[in-house]
């Protein structure tokens, strides 16, 4: 598990961990059954409160990404390549319908969105 947490994103630290996490289970970068650390040690490791490692644990289990054995820890789920490709787009699609939200309100068209996001890719 890699994850770089930044103190000046506008991003809350729960959701870079969550985000970053999701990410290396979606891309195959944490393999089916890997153990992530206790919520104590990787907020001691990462220098943040346990209740934020609490929360992002909770969103990835709430997800579907892990799941907890009592006694034992939290644990990548099992995914076939199909259901991390669906569960990958769900959550882009989640993000855009976000993001879209945001654009329109500044009226932007979807041709301009697209000639800004060809701009940042």
């Amino acid at each position: 598990m890699n994850v770089a947490i930044s103190n000046s994103s506008e991003k809350p630290i729960y959701q870079q961990l969550f985000e970053q996490i999701s990410a290396q289970i979606l891309k195959g970068e944490l393999a089916s059954g890997y153990c992530l650390p206790p919520i104590r040690q990787a907020a001691q490791e990462l220098r943040i409160s346990i209740i934020t490692v609490k929360k992002a644990w909770e969103e990835l289990e709430r997800c579907g990404l892990i799941h907890t054995i009592t006694g034992k820890g939290c644990f990548v789920a099992d995914f076939s390549s199909e259901q991390k490709l669906q569960l990958r787009n769900e959550m882009i699609l989640k993000q855009m319908a976000s993001d879209a939200s945001y654009y329109k309100s500044f009226g932007l068209t979807l041709d301009e969105v697209i000639e800004l996001m060809k701009k940042i890719y």
